[in-house]
């Protein structure tokens, strides 16, 4: 399942995996605690070589379970830290370097095929279909206006504003379609869902709905 931040990919997903039964990966985590431990040895995310160079270091150790997703990097517990701001900020920086991006597709692919004797899995992000899992049987694509999506990431967070949600997300949006690695793009054969005037039920509902068409 693939789309911008604030179109319900991640409850979405969740919701889908619980009721089928499946495991549940959230890549985007694993690009929010890779630039996490980038920002704690700080390393200048102004520099895509410093970056690459040491964007093997970390070991990452992903949760799939969909009751408690999750992530450690180094054995710590970063599932909090990684959804700031600071982290939100530098993320699409560090998701751009191709190394960073090798590195964590090589991880997500080895734990989807892992999933795969246990019936299968949703994986969630912004290459999933077009990259990570090609070959996928039922490939989904969410969106939703700028003015839902903001009020989403609003209502998940403190201290922030609409404006400001719809403001950062245009960044983020910018990079992560204009990269030239991998950038954000939905894969030909995939669905596409405008999640703007359903509830969270709708939307696994209509995703249900496409697997059992597809799968």
């Amino acid at each position: 399942m693939d789309g911008p931040s604030g179109s319900g990919k991640s409850s979405a997903s969740r919701g889908v995996a619980r009721a089928l039964g499946l495991r549940y990966l959230d890549t985007g985590a694993m690009y929010r605690a890779i630039t996490w431990w980038m920002l704690q040895q700080e390393v200048d995310l102004a520099d895509q070589r410093a970056i690459a160079e040491r964007s093997g270091e970390p070991s990452l150790v992903m949760s799939t379970d969909p009751d408690a997703p999750g992530v450690t990097v180094d054995g710590v517990d970063v599932n909090g830290p990684i959804r700031g701001p600071e982290v939100t900020g530098a993320v699409s920086a560090v998701s751009a370097v191709p190394e960073v991006r090798r590195r964590l597709v090589s991880l997500q692919q080895e734990i989807i095929a892992e999933s795969l004797p246990g019936g299968g899995i949703v994986v969630e992000g912004r290459d999933i279909g077009t990259v990570v899992a090609p070959d996928a049987p039922v490939k989904v694509y969410l969106t939703a206006s700028a003015d839902a999506r903001a009020q989403r990431r609003t209502a998940e967070l403190t201290g922030t504003t609409v404006e400001t949600q719809k403001a950062e997300m245009a960044r983020r949006d910018t990079l992560d379609s204009t990269r030239k690695a991998d950038p954000l793009a939905m894969a030909a054969d995939a669905i596409e869902l405008d999640t703007t005037p359903l509830t969270l039920d709708d939307v696994i509902a209509e995703v249900l709905r496409f697997v059992k068409e597809r799968a």
